[in-house]
């Protein structure tokens, strides 16, 4: 503990990694304000936020230069993880202008699956179901705590690594969530009607999730401790976006592989449990159509091996 908090003069001041990619996400979303910037209701207040954040990156930035330990040092990638809550409703913000694509991956299910699975698999299972599969889908949080505070203590020397591929890959979900405006069964079948969906028929949403969060109730059991947990989360932070790909799936399965190719494997093993039941509930809950939830791996995985190599690549430079 004491490793945290010694003064190391000889420490870079350089910005790290994860701080060029949240720069580069933040100028990338100011662009599509500017060019998107009459559709908005208060566009200077998403420039403004932008503005605030880079003001508390240059603090603890300053801090570190004046107090250059660990300490300080991971301040700075905590930050960033902290602010992920900040820049995923953004999206919606942002992606609310474009066209709505859910019926076309309501549209995906049908084709691939024949019916809707987001809208039968609370059906099937049985209910004692619910609240298992309501805190794998809140273990997502626990994922992120458990895996950052891992190589925080336990594995010091590769944390600047491990949270740069997990936070790129966050961030790399965003873009595509910025780009592909897909709101996600629990908001789309509210607007569409349970009786169109049950039919096969996705009507276009036009602008309706310009103005509109109306959702449907989450499906399960709702006396449940988890089902609560879950029910909070959504209400203080959801929003009508970023159904495609899954990003719980997603980085869920970056966490898993960054544990697996460190040896952890007991830890791994622990969470493997938690992350099925949480890719299972992202459908179970209406958060995501299936389609959503496969793409999420394959994407997430994918991410994994680009950033790490990535990673690699700018220590060489």
């Amino acid at each position: 503990m004491k490793q945290l908090f010694k003064i190391d003069r000889s420490s870079s001041r350089a910005l790290l990694a994860v701080e060029w990619v949240v720069l580069a996400y933040m100028a990338f979303t100011i662009i599509l304000i500017f060019f998107t910037y009459t559709t908005h209701t208060n566009p200077l207040a998403l420039i403004g936020g932008r503005m605030q954040i880079l003001a508390m990156m240059g603090g603890l930035w300053l801090v570190h230069y004046w107090l250059p330990c660990q300490f300080t040092l991971f301040l700075r990638v905590l930050l960033q993880a902290a602010l992920l809550s900040w820049w995923y409703p953004d999206t919606y913000e942002l992606n609310k202008v474009l066209p709505n694509l859910d019926p076309t991956f309501a549209g995906i299910d049908q084709n691939i699956f024949g019916c809707q699975p987001a809208l039968l698999l609370h059906t099937i299972l049985p209910s004692w179901m619910s609240e298992p599969l309501h805190m794998g889908y809140y273990s997502y949080y626990l994922f992120i705590a458990v895996t950052l505070i891992y190589y925080l203590f336990w594995q010091r020397e590769d944390f600047l690594r491990a949270s740069f591929v997990l936070l790129t890959a966050f961030f790399a979900f965003y873009v595509i969530f910025d780009l592909i405006p897909v709101t996600g069964p629990i908001y789309y079948y509210e607007y569409a009607g349970l009786d169109s969906i049950r039919e096969g028929l996705f009507p276009d949403a036009g602008d309706h999730f310009m103005n509109s969060q109306a959702c449907l109730t989450m499906p399960g059991d709702k006396d449940g401790f988890f089902y609560h947990l879950v029910e909070g989360a959504h209400h203080a932070g959801e929003r009508p976006t970023a159904a495609f790909p899954s990003s719980h799936v997603g980085c869920c399965a970056v966490m898993e592989l960054l544990l697996l190719f460190s040896r952890k494997w007991k830890l791994s093993l622990i969470l493997l449990p938690f992350f099925i039941l949480m890719s299972i509930a992202t459908v179970y809950i209406q958060a995501h159509y299936a389609i959503d939830a496969i793409v999420g791996l394959f994407v997430g995985t994918s991410f994994y091996f680009i950033f790490n190599t990535l990673y690699k690549k700018l220590r060489l430079w």
